[in-house]
């Protein structure tokens, strides 16, 4: 087996284990707000990612804490709109953000290459197929899914740039992930915790510590292995692979959401839906043929 093949399989793992986290973190809305969703899962992962903090230069740490502010505007959106809409439609619909990388670069006055074009049609088609099928129309929480892709984007892009500055890629990565961690602790203790020794807060942290009992399986799933050890797992794989294999296995991430939330969560797709679903991943593929790198690299989902 050769190291080309062997990243080949890890990205193909890292793949299947980012289509998890969908109906993980959708599992998960019933009983935790989302900013507690995104505040265990990352506080765990922090915790694991910690060494890598170990004696950084200065502006690693600034350039990791910037992006990582980012990335918390991202799940905010992301797990906002989980808590609103199907995994499945979130996941196919914050898969777009691939998408808008580009589409930025032509607001912003690029002349967009034809690959790109295609791509866009592509999508635009799929996510027109994809919530017209009667099912289910256009919701908030679809809207919070395509804030999430475009919040996306325009971290893939702030990655791009601090990845050329750095002096290690996974202290910024470390940095990212203990970020997200403290401002959703920051968003808790500012918004959500009650004040005072009330009824209400007793009320508050009971049902807060009988879910984090139950869920904890979840979460350890989320912030260990989902978030901390799938990073080091993409990481090797994407060093002996093409950015081009990897662009096209990352491309059907939404489609693994898609499967593992039927047997998660009971959630159906119809026909009419799938081909949405298809045209999208078609135009992921598309718009990242013969790219210089995946658009997600270092974007853990």
């Amino acid at each position: 087996m050769t190291h080309q093949f062997r990243g080949i399989l890890a990205l193909l793992v890292v793949t299947l284990v980012w289509g998890t986290t969908f109906p993980a973190m959708k599992s998960l809305t019933a009983d935790f707000s989302p900013i507690w969703i995104v505040f265990v899962r990352f506080a765990l992962a922090a915790v694991l990612m910690l060494p890598f903090l170990w004696r950084a230069r200065r502006a690693d740490y600034l350039s990791g804490a910037l992006v990582g502010v980012m990335l918390f505007v991202c799940y905010v959106f992301q797990v906002e709109g989980l808590a609103r809409t199907t995994s499945n439609r979130n996941a196919f619909i914050t898969g777009m953000n691939v998408l808008m990388v580009p589409l930025m670069g032509f607001l912003a006055g690029k002349k967009p290459e034809r690959r790109i074009v295609i791509a866009l049609l592509l999508a635009v088609a799929g996510l027109f197929t994809l919530c017209s099928d009667g099912a289910a129309s256009w919701s908030l929480g679809d809207t919070l899914a395509l804030l999430a892709a475009f919040s996306f984007a325009i971290y893939i892009r702030m990655v791009e740039s601090a990845t050329r500055k750095v002096e290690k890629l996974m202290t910024l990565t470390a940095m990212q992930i203990v970020t997200v961690a403290l401002c959703s602790a920051l968003w808790l203790l500012l918004r959500e915790l009650p004040l005072g020794a009330t009824a209400a807060a007793a009320a508050y942290w009971n049902h807060i510590g009988a879910g984090l009992r139950a869920s904890a399986p979840n979460f350890l799933f989320l912030g260990l292995v989902c978030t901390a050890a799938i990073i080091a797992l993409q990481t090797w794989g994407q060093s002996h692979s093409t950015a081009n294999e990897a662009a096209v296995i990352y491309a059907f991430e939404p489609g693994a959401a898609a499967f593992f939330a039927y047997f998660w969560l009971g959630e159906v797709m119809t026909p009419l839906a799938w081909a949405g679903a298809a045209l999208l991943i078609s135009g992921m593929i598309v718009s990242q043929w013969n790219s210089e790198r995946p658009a997600a690299v270092l974007a853990p989902e």
